[in-house]
């Protein structure tokens, strides 16, 4: 059957995968329906309505039919599938060509394929945009992203695996990010800590780097309702945690050096012993947190929420009551991924499908919501798998 012969060859493209557009990567989930292979591209819904379905467009076709024997078609643009071309680099990388990119170009030039773009991408005109620095920040995705003309280069990714306790589901959220926009971020756990990682990003923070690390050893008590509105108290809270963050980390390091040094003398019997106080300083931790567990058990299943004064939200529509919420940080750099560093931050569990950071720095809010969308052909083989894919994208994003 020529179908499943062509199925067979081109059966490595199914899944999802992230193009290389710079840093604003994307995703796309290549399935099969019915006498076609397509290649969807899922978009954010418009800013900021994070709670939105999820959009796609197609953006190439690959004929089953015999007749048409494995033909290639771009759907690229606004005049119908057109020839286009798909070579499989590799098993985890695939690239896609367009041979007739006149059929993307607009009779009314530049201008009237901007402004289509702009209705498409974020639902609304340039007039409509009044923050100069947004405008920009548009223009610049346009005009960095039309370049390609959908000649892309995709790299394989994986849905993050699950365990019975993590704290939610893990998987593909649409965040928001100031006057970038809505973002796709991939939430997974990793024993103690969880990891946001942007699947879509922006010259700030490109695709493939981590936008939130959370410290799932660190539950934050947050202050009570009266004071849940005054930043300066939340500040203190968080800032004392990670004060307790930084010196716990010197003490493991500390007790790592007396490892060594005690296994280099290793011939006094006694010395293995002269780490004790380290040992005891980890004791000490356990039962801290612990107590701190404890708590948290007798804390209400949810309590009320608010945003501080002062923190920026692009949606006032975040739910007034949460579940839990921890330490963490969250990546911020300048124009160009300079200067990135780590800073400190709140996550905020909401509900199974929700969650929310508290960006100190900043002052803001990122609100974070599920994408529901099954994708097939997207576990990862392994563990394993899944986290040499994060350090690819990662590593392809520095």
């Amino acid at each position: 059957d020529i179908g499943q012969c062509l199925l067979h060859r081109y059966r490595h493209i199914l899944g999802l995968w992230q193009p290389d557009i710079g840093p604003y990567g994307g995703l796309l989930n290549v399935v099969v329906d019915g006498l076609f292979i397509i290649g969807w591209m899922y978009l954010p819904p418009h800013d900021p309505h994070v709670d939105d379905p999820m959009r796609f467009k197609p953006l190439f076709r690959i004929h089953l039919m015999e007749r048409k024997c494995a033909t290639v078609e771009c759907m690229y643009g606004h005049k119908g599938p057109h020839n286009g071309h798909i070579q499989i680099v590799k098993k985890d990388e695939f690239s896609t060509k367009c041979n007739q990119t006149d059929h993307h170009r607009m009779s009314g030039g530049r201008q009237e394929e901007f402004r289509t773009w702009l209705r498409e991408e974020w639902g609304r005109t340039l007039e409509d945009i009044f923050h100069e620095h947004m405008q920009e920040l548009i223009l610049m995705k346009f005009i960095y992203t039309s370049q390609y003309d959908n000649c892309l280069t995709y790299r394989r990714i994986y849905l993050p695996p699950s365990s019975p306790d993590d704290l939610i589901q893990p998987g593909l959220f649409k965040g928001t990010y100031g006057s970038h926009g809505l973002e796709i971020v991939m939430l997974s756990f990793h024993g103690k800590k969880a990891k946001g990682t942007k699947i879509t990003g922006d010259p700030n923070i490109p695709a493939g780097q981590q936008t939130v690390e959370i410290d799932l050893a660190h539950p934050l008590q947050l202050p009570d309702i009266e004071n849940l509105r005054d930043f300066s108290e939340l500040s203190r809270i968080v800032l004392e945690v990670q004060e307790q963050v930084r010196r716990e980390e010197q003490e493991r390091e500390q007790r790592q050096e007396g490892e060594e040094h005690s296994q280099q003398a290793a011939s006094q019997p006694a010395s293995p012993l002269g780490g004790g106080g380290g040992g005891e300083g980890a004791e000490g931790e356990e039962t801290a947190a612990g107590a701190e567990g404890t708590t948290q058990d007798k804390a209400p299943a949810s309590q009320p929420f608010v945003l501080p004064m002062g923190v920026i939200s692009r949606n006032e529509d975040y739910p007034r009551t949460c579940r839990i919420c921890f330490y963490g940080t969250g990546l911020i750099a300048g124009h160009g991924f300079t200067s990135p560093e780590r800073t400190p931050g709140v996550f905020v569990l909401f509900d199974d499908d929700r969650f929310g950071f508290i960006w100190l720095e900043l002052k803001s809010f990122s609100l974070y919501s599920r994408i529901k969308v099954s994708f097939q052909n997207a576990q990862a083989p392994s563990r394993e798998a899944f986290d040499e894919m994060l350090k690819n994208i990662q590593s392809l994003a520095t």
